[in-house]
């Protein structure tokens, strides 16, 4: 108890800088939740494959990949505070562009409006999560980013609950079994009313963030500056190229979010697969996130007594067994494995986070944050291949098998293979760790 009192988590003149800080973890947690069931939403209503639907993802993620870095590098001259500020004005611009894209009818629009909506999410998550690091001492760094990281799932499940029950629930095109069949007339009249339906969330989102804006503007927020002069750029990315488990640690969550985002996205093409339809999709879905808060408090609360790198293995352990479930296990038992992934991820992102910036110095850590910012690149690249998998035998989801297994279900080979090398990460980690005191 005494050691607690010690070295709290967060001290007491940092409690309402990390709450408004904790706040955006749960926006871009929306944001992300909103965005991966428009990935079916666009397949159906524009006639995509599932190739083509998945630039949704690429746009979405290609967008951290492209800011992250020039972020870092406005944050390193300015404080958390005006970083923090520009990542909410690009997010509302990305998300308002979507009044237009919707009028125009063109995809290419929706994908140029997540592309700028992430280029506020890179600044807000580059200055966000060492910021929350720096809220505190050293030693609760990693504790305390898993507790701001905890409310990323309560944006994710804010984020399913206005995808399914705003947009998902009201497609047209989604009770009409052959889309495509339909005459030119009548397909034109349906994609106008589904693209409007899925423009209406962004919109509104975009308003709330003026407004979240406005509340930052007039906050007070503490520099978490070091003193003394600032290390040249060139300085800095040597020493970070050095740092054995900085580098691990950025091929560790690119391989993480792009497993995350696979389970996640494809959990609708999962369910297809067995016969059933998007919206009751949208409930194991949203079981998984329930799932993921479940886990991020858990895991949040054995870092007290397990090392991070121990805990981290051990939950990259589990997704695996879950994963192997999911490809081999027919009908809804495998979509049960696939939902329980989440509960295995919960920890991952936080964690991988905390360990890479652990032994850096604050300005260190601005760069190496963009780094691992950019690492959600993942999220754009491997569900693309995963939706080139699932394309294999034609635009369904189970036209040919591969050993033995229908291709939606092979296509998990993708996410197994992440998870077991952020197991071997956490191996590597906990073999250069401290014992836990």
């Amino acid at each position: 108890m005494a050691h607690r009192e010690k070295t709290p988590v967060v001290p007491k003149k940092m409690v309402i800088p990390f709450i408004l800080v904790t706040s955006l973890f749960a926006l871009w947690g929306f944001a992300n939740a909103v965005t991966d069931p428009m990935v079916q939403a666009f397949k159906k209503v524009l006639e995509l494959s599932n190739s083509q639907a998945a630039w949704v993802q690429m746009a979405f993620y290609g967008g951290y990949f492209c800011m992250a870095l020039p972020a870092a590098m406005f944050m390193r001259k300015y404080s958390y505070k005006t970083g923090i500020l520009i990542g909410l004005g690009l997010y509302a611009v990305g998300a308002l562009l979507f009044y237009p894209a919707a009028t125009t009818e063109l995809f290419w629009f929706f994908c140029l409006g997540l592309y700028i909506l992430t280029f506020g999410l890179a600044f807000l998550e580059t200055a966000a999560n060492p910021y929350a690091l720096a809220m505190g001492p050293k030693e609760t760094a990693t504790q305390r980013l898993n507790l701001a990281q905890a409310f990323n799932p309560v944006g994710l499940i804010l984020g399913l609950f206005v995808a399914q029950q705003f947009v998902l629930k009201n497609l047209q095109s989604d009770d009409i079994e052959n889309f495509s069949a339909l005459d030119e007339a009548s397909k034109i009249l349906i994609k106008t009313s589904d693209l409007l339906v899925i423009r209406n969330p962004y919109v509104i989102l975009g308003l709330v963030l003026v407004g979240v804006f406005v509340l930052f503007l007039v906050s007070k927020m503490p520099q978490a500056r070091e003193e003394g002069e600032m290390p040249s750029m060139g300085n800095t990315f040597s020493v970070l190229f050095k740092n054995k488990k900085y580098i691990l640690g950025v091929l560790a969550q690119i391989l993480y979010v792009g497993a995350q985002i696979m389970c996640w996205t494809y959990i609708y093409q999962y369910a297809e697969g067995i016969g059933m339809d998007s919206v009751t999709a949208g409930y194991y879905q949203m079981v998984a996130f329930i799932l993921f808060t479940l886990g991020r408090a858990i895991g949040t609360y054995m870092l007290r007594f397990i090392g991070s790198g121990k805990l981290l293995m051990i939950f990259a352990i589990l997704a695996m067994c879950f994963v192997l479930g999911t490809i081999f296990i027919k009908g809804v038992v495998g979509l049960y494995a696939l939902v329980g992934v989440s509960f295995c991820m919960s920890l991952m992102f936080p964690t991988i986070y905390g360990i890479a910036l652990k032994d850096l110095t604050e300005e260190q850590s601005k760069v190496g944050s963009a780094g691992l910012v950019m690492a959600i690149v993942g999220g754009a690249l491997m569900p693309k291949l995963q939706g080139m998998i699932i394309d294999l035998g034609g635009s369904g989801v189970s036209d040919t098998d591969i050993l033995g297994v229908t291709e939606v279900n092979f296509s998990f080979v993708l996410p197994l293979m992440c998870f077991f090398y952020i197991t071997w990460y956490g191996f590597f980690v906990n073999l250069n760790q401290p014992p836990k005191i």
